[in-house]
């Protein structure tokens, strides 16, 4: 796999020759400019070269160049899987194609088939799911990936909330499937509204650190949160002891 370099990518494919989009009466403004970014974005260009999905990839690529997540021989999640670019870079890293580790993809759309990964129509919040999710894996996850963000309003403090809900449902989420030692990788925006999500990783890993990898756009307010050394699931005594007294 190419490394990631550690500038803005300038060097790759030409960005000083800035592609421009001709203005159609039938695009707004909005689209043109998002039109006009993906042109002459250096990782989406990248990522069809590499044959990646999307420009995303890299951003899990960085990550774990950086903490070294991902191994052989590893059971990981990819929830909000589509349209599966984490889930291309976890099946090369942890090898499942050869047999030797396991992805499983879960997402609300469908994806086309990605050599190495099980994928499913699956919402992960289901009371089957986590039983489900480790009959596909073979037992618990060694690490849980999340790049899900819901659909946008545009009212960046409800879409803030929005995000960091699905964060901590993730990580809930996470917290049943783990396996002690296991690892979280989840896509927040920052704002002031995450520190419920990260007490509770706080509480159930051993490292929680923020994350801004440099594929994440410069100008978007994305960041991920990655907690590390699972501790296990939670059993009866300390759920007593959060009870109210």
């Amino acid at each position: 796999m190419t490394k990631s370099s550690g500038g803005s990518g300038g060097g790759e494919g030409g960005r000083g020759l800035k592609t421009r989009v001709k203005t159609a009466r039938k695009r707004t403004l909005s689209s043109n400019l998002w039109l006009s970014r993906q042109l002459n974005d250096p990782y989406v260009a990248r990522a069809k070269r590499e044959g990646y999905r999307s420009r995303a990839a890299f951003k899990l690529v960085e990550i774990d160049e950086k903490y070294h997540l991902l191994k052989p021989g590893q059971r990981i999640v990819d929830l909000g899987a589509a349209p599966g670019g984490w889930s291309q870079v976890a099946a090369k890293k942890v090898k499942s194609v050869e047999g030797k580790g396991c992805v499983v993809g879960l997402d609300l759309l469908d994806i086309e088939p990605i050599p190495g990964v099980v994928f499913a129509v699956q919402d992960f919040m289901a009371d089957e799911a986590p039983v489900w999710l480790k009959s596909k894996l073979g037992g618990a996850a060694d690490g849980v990936i999340s790049d899900m963000a819901g659909n946008t309003t545009g009212h960046k403090p409800t879409d803030h909330l929005r995000i960091v809900h699905l964060g901590e449902l993730a990580a809930a989420f996470a917290g049943e499937v783990l396996t002690p030692g296991g690892y979280f990788l989840c896509k927040l925006f920052q704002g002031g509204e995450t520190g419920a999500l990260v007490t509770q990783l706080k509480r159930d890993f051993s490292v929680v650190r923020h994350v801004k990898p440099q594929a994440s756009r410069a100008d978007s307010s994305e960041l991920y949160v990655l907690a590390t050394g699972f501790r296990g699931a939670r059993g009866e005594d300390a759920a007593k002891e959060d009870a109210p007294k």
